[in-house]
């Protein structure tokens, strides 16, 4: 049977029947023409020659909608590796016959704008995937050229440009009245990979709910399927009000300002396609600055900061009760993917498992602890509209910024 079912307090868009992208590309194509979409890419140089760029950039290049296509290139990249990037996105067309924008983030003229935002209190965080998105979406607004802006990675594995007319169709279509459109989609192959969803963020969910009871931001974070997946879609209403965090934090932070700025009824989740595949993070159980486990301590990080500017009081004695209730619900969680893994013939290691459960909860306890100390934390980037009351000028000055890096590959 398919799965149709409303689970939530937000409505699921789910993906039923076959695969009819015809019929989804010629109505993005009617809706664009009032609602310009614009698709956001954040990278990493490495990416350029990683096993997914080449195949994304074949598909883009048979999108007959997009208005624009901007890649925020992150990461030491010099004035040859911006080139490189550059010439590999020409293979893509926007509607009007226009190459895709590449923002060098690391180049001169972005630097200086960056450092003009500290100079004024506006902090942009450090250099990260949230940074590079942040940016690119300034880069949108300041263009006025898109009333919609999609977002999702560059490291899928058989990138299929069907997850990107999903993702794009509900705050396309005007008769939707979406603001907000989250993606979703399984992730398994010979196992069930997704492990920071499946092992942490959903039984931490779970285990606030048992101790807290009835919170509306957890009862909406927990309505969405896959709540750290990279791809959404949303008007550049919500571009410009929103606030992000410029670490992993990043999706959480996204999902707790659109809740803030915009009604439940113009939020949706889609599911964008049955399997996805991209590169998976090492562990690094014995390192709290690389791989999932720093990406755990900055989504526990973003997620308490939130639940705090709504009330939830967290001190030493809380935290204990909170990381107990998340090792027994994770804990229980592992023996139920056991078993769907044996009723479906999939490779499953409970050891590690349980490895990584034991690694997130220390990630928990550290990120609860750090914000015991220091409440405030990293602030989140500013939003767009707080960046152009204090810099009127600020939006042209990165438009013009951008064009003459540009300009200067000619």
């Amino acid at each position: 049977m398919a799965d149709f079912h409303q689970t939530g307090i937000i409505t699921s868009l789910h993906r039923l029947g076959r695969e009819d992208l015809p019929r989804l590309e010629r109505e993005l194509v009617e809706y664009s023409a009032d609602r310009p979409i614009a698709l956001v890419l954040p990278s990493l140089f490495a990416e350029v020659r990683g096993p997914a760029l080449g195949g994304i950039v074949d598909e883009l290049a048979c999108v007959p909608y997009l208005r624009q296509v901007v890649l925020s290139l992150s990461g030491p990249a010099e004035f040859a590796q911006f080139r490189e990037m550059h010439s590999l996105l020409r293979r893509v067309n926007c509607v009007d016959g226009s190459s895709p924008t590449v923002i060098w983030n690391a180049g001169p003229r972005v630097q200086s704008l960056l450092e003009m935002l500290r100079h004024e209190g506006l902090d942009p965080g450090p250099e990260g995937k949230g940074r590079a998105t942040w940016m690119a979406y300034g880069y949108v607004l300041a263009t006025q050229a898109s009333r919609v802006v999609a977002t999702h990675d560059c490291d899928i594995l058989h990138y299929r440009r069907e997850l990107l007319a999903r993702l794009c169709y509900p705050t396309a279509n005007p008769n939707m009245g979406y603001e907000f459109a989250k993606g979703y989609y399984s992730r398994v192959t010979d196992r069930l990979h997704g492990r920071v969803t499946r092992l942490f963020m959903t039984p931490l969910l779970r285990s606030m709910k048992s101790v807290l009871g009835t919170v509306p931001l957890l009862e909406y974070m927990e309505s969405f399927r896959y709540p750290l997946a990279g791809e959404c879609s949303m008007t550049t209403d919500l571009v410009r009000a929103n606030r992000i965090p410029a670490d992993w934090g990043l999706e959480v932070g996204v999902l707790a300002e659109v809740f803030r700025n915009s009604s439940l009824k113009r939020i949706c989740q889609v599911e964008l396609v049955e399997n996805y595949d991209h590169k998976h993070q090492a562990l690094s159980e014995n390192d709290a600055t690389r791989g999932l486990h720093r990406m755990v301590v900055d989504i526990a990080a973003s997620l308490i900061r939130n639940l705090a500017s709504y009330g939830v009081e967290f001190e030493a004695g809380f935290l204990n009760t909170m990381i107990a209730a998340y090792v027994r619900t994770a804990q229980d969680a592992i023996a139920s993917y056991s078993n769907d893994a044996k009723l479906n013939g999939l490779h499953f290691d409970r050891h590690s498992e349980e490895v990584a459960v034991e690694t997130f909860s220390g990630a928990l306890a550290a990120a609860g602890l750090d914000f015991v100390r220091d409440p405030m934390g990293a602030p989140q980037i500013p939003n767009w509209s707080r960046v152009v009351s204090a810099l009127p000028d600020f939006l042209s000055m990165l438009r013009e910024a951008v064009e003459k890096d540009t300009r200067d590959l000619e």
